[in-house]
């Protein structure tokens, strides 16, 4: 049954691209291709549901099983080189299990989103075929037992997050976003596979469980090597989970339909590094260098991404800058050795964000495609079910207490204030970013549901989305409130349901950090409530203020810029770091291909060539007038060589 999870999304897209063909013929015949396109919707929604029935099913298998609770699939050996084996199988443990459920649970809202959202779309099948695709070679990244079954969805999630971003082609500046997030995964996925080589030489296997059981026999005679692999498959992750310096691309992705901003950013393809670290939680444990170059990199992130929100107008861009930011967070769990932590924040996260990005794909529906804030306002009227589900998922990004992002993030930032002095600056970074947090998330509130309507003199009249759509924002607005729960803090009853559910995949990785004196120590009730308390105080305080500092538009916006123009500017740029990119590197490629196809290209190679041609052509020309066919110049050419022959029989 477990091939089947991929295998129902995977027929699903095929289905919708035959869909597709068959709309266009109806199209080109005079006929309306809409009952087909509707058809299509249908088989993409009732592929993933199955593949969620089927999740659920082996889920509850495993919640009847004691030890280390593995379902394995049948193997397909695909090389079987002497001591060599590459055997293809899939996996379902706690890791892959709680990954599954967020895919396939979160990507069926979606898909029912979808079916609202992109009515009337003239590629409505093939969104859909795409839509499905990416969810089956997602499920194929988590569910692989081997390194070569993971690449494969490492790289099916690249190309569909190419295909589904430049969905909209025709538009320059889409195409332009989905080859950037292309280009800048390609860049992490070089490393993730000089650390894949690097692992097959160390441990002569691709089987990711024996790799991990593996690790802590080389610890004592490969610590550098086991780091630079670490290091290189932290590469990779950067790349697919959007961490300094490759995170550019994810802020561009918005350019797609909302839907797909919303699987990127909160079900699939940005947790794949997530889930690529806890995998191989040995392996990072016994790099506790390359942690501290986790942590640093993901408070940076952290960082980077909230501040690059505060002045945004692009209601989806603060969304997307929020993701950067959020993964930081994860990252920084991860370094802390706190894998379950980042697990749980990974799954409130997509609870979250899958709701903020559909409930701005819903105002963006309801506004007649307006996407700047600053033309919104007094929405809360016009779109209450929108509203009340939004307003949800504000609580939960922002941290308010009792809300699902509240218990997750503070969660990450105990264990990183546990993990001593070393990851106390982190620890501080990560607090000041949740500042920034609650800030700019009511901020947005504030300037897109209240305050004056400034949309009127555009002449738009705003309304509510339809059921389809409005009825999965609020599952998901259920989800962030209560979803808490799967891991509460250890002062409280039913604590670390996720921790405990994860620990025969962490186990080993835990034991590892213990060793040696890493990971997070325990901390005190009271220091615990305290942190509790810290968290709680900045998130309302700072969310007090973002919202009422906006309830009268953007003049806070405007004062800021009249009192730091430059300061303003630079966080709108997103610290400056893609236009660098642009500059330094772009320019000096072009500037090199220019080069290159000028002067290596036109006059040194075609140069070369054209010479030689010509040359080719001026002797046969001259050679041609030896064979004129005249007698008497054959004879006196015969003479010659004849007296030719003689003098060298005569010299030699």
């Amino acid at each position: 049954m477990l091939w089947l999870i991929p295998l129902f999304p995977l027929v699903g897209a095929i289905l919708c691209g035959i869909l597709h063909f068959r709309s266009l013929a109806a199209e080109r015949e005079g006929a309306s291709p809409e009952r087909v396109r509707a058809l299509a919707g249908w088989v993409a929604v009732s592929a993933i549901a199955a593949s969620f029935a089927i999740v659920v099913t082996n889920w509850w298998t495993l919640v009847g099983q004691a030890g280390e609770r593995v379902l394995e699939s049948s193997a397909w050996a695909w090389i079987d080189a002497g001591s060599f084996h590459v055997d293809l199988s899939m996996v379902f443990d706690p890791l892959s299990s709680v990954m599954c459920l967020v895919i396939t649970g979160v990507g069926l809202l979606i898909h029912i989103y979808s079916t609202g959202y992109m009515h009337g779309d003239a590629g409505y099948a093939k969104f859909f075929a795409y839509l499905n695709l990416f969810v089956s070679v997602m499920l194929v990244l988590v569910l692989s037992s081997s390194l070569i079954g993971l690449f494969v969805g490492w790289e099916g999630v690249g190309l569909c997050s190419y295909l589904l971003i430049g969905f909209w082609y025709d538009k320059t500046e889409n195409a332009a976003a989905g080859q950037k997030a292309f280009v800048m995964n390609r860049i992490g996925d070089a490393s993730f596979l000089l650390g894949s080589f690097l692992l097959i030489s160390l441990f002569s296997t691709l089987d990711l469980s024996e790799i991990g059981e593996a690790v802590p026999e080389l610890m004592a005679s490969h610590p550098g090597s086991l780091a630079l692999a670490a290091l290189l498959l932290f590469g990779g992750a950067c790349g697919k989970s959007a961490q300094f310096p490759l995170f550019t691309w994810l802020p561009d992705a918005m350019a797609g339909p909302t839907p797909v901003s919303a699987l990127i950013h909160a079900a699939t393809m940005v947790t794949s590094g997530i889930y690529l670290t806890i995998r191989l939680n040995p392996l990072f444990a016994a790099a506790p260098s390359v942690l501290l170059v986790i942590g640093f990199v993901g408070a940076l992130t952290a960082l980077i991404g909230a501040s690059s929100a505060l002045f945004q107008r692009d209601i989806k861009k603060v969304l997307a800058y929020s993701t950067v930011s959020q993964l930081g967070y994860m990252f920084l769990g991860l370094a802390a050795g706190a894998w379950s932590s980042a697990l749980f924040h990974l799954v409130t996260h997509a609870f979250f964000k899958g709701l903020l990005f559909l409930g701005a794909g819903s105002v963006i529906h309801g506004m007649a495609d307006e996407q700047d804030m600053v033309k919104m306002g007094g929405l809360k009227k016009h779109m209450p079910r929108t509203f009340v589900s939004f307003l949800a998922g504000a609580a939960a990004l922002s941290g308010i207490p009792l809300m699902s992002g509240f218990f997750s993030k503070d969660e990450i930032l105990t264990k990183a204030f546990a993990n001593g002095a070393l990851y106390w600056p982190l620890w501080i970074v990560g607090v000041f970013a949740a500042a920034l947090t609650a800030f700019y998330t009511w901020r947005m509130v504030s300037l897109t549901f209240f305050g004056e309507e400034r949309f009127r003199e555009d002449g738009v009249h705003p309304h509510e989305s339809p059921a389809s759509m409005t009825v999965p924002l609020l599952i998901l607005a259920a989800a962030s409130v209560f979803g808490g729960v799967l891991n509460l803090p250890e002062v409280l009853p039913f604590s670390d349901l996720l921790g405990h559910w994860l620990e025969p995949v962490t186990e080993l990785g835990d034991t590892i950090l213990a060793t040696g004196g890493g990971g997070a120590e325990h901390l005190a009730h009271a220091t615990e409530w305290i942190l509790l308390g810290l968290g709680s105080l900045i998130a309302l305080v700072f969310a007090h203020r973002g919202f009422h500092a906006y309830r009268r538009g953007i003049v806070a916006d405007e004062a800021a810029r009249a009192k730091q123009p430059e300061l303003v500017a630079f966080l709108e740029a997103a610290w400056r770091i893609d236009s660098t990119y642009m500059d330094k590197v772009v320019g000096s490629v072009k500037l090199l291909a220019f080069f290159i196809a000028s002067v290596i290209d036109q006059l040194a190679i075609d140069g070369t060539i054209n010479a030689a041609g010509a040359g080719a052509r001026s002797l046969g020309a001259r050679l041609r007038r030896l064979v004129d066919g005249s007698v008497e110049n054959y004879a006196l050419h015969m003479a010659a060589g004849a007296v030719l022959l003689a003098l060298t029989w005569i010299w030699f």
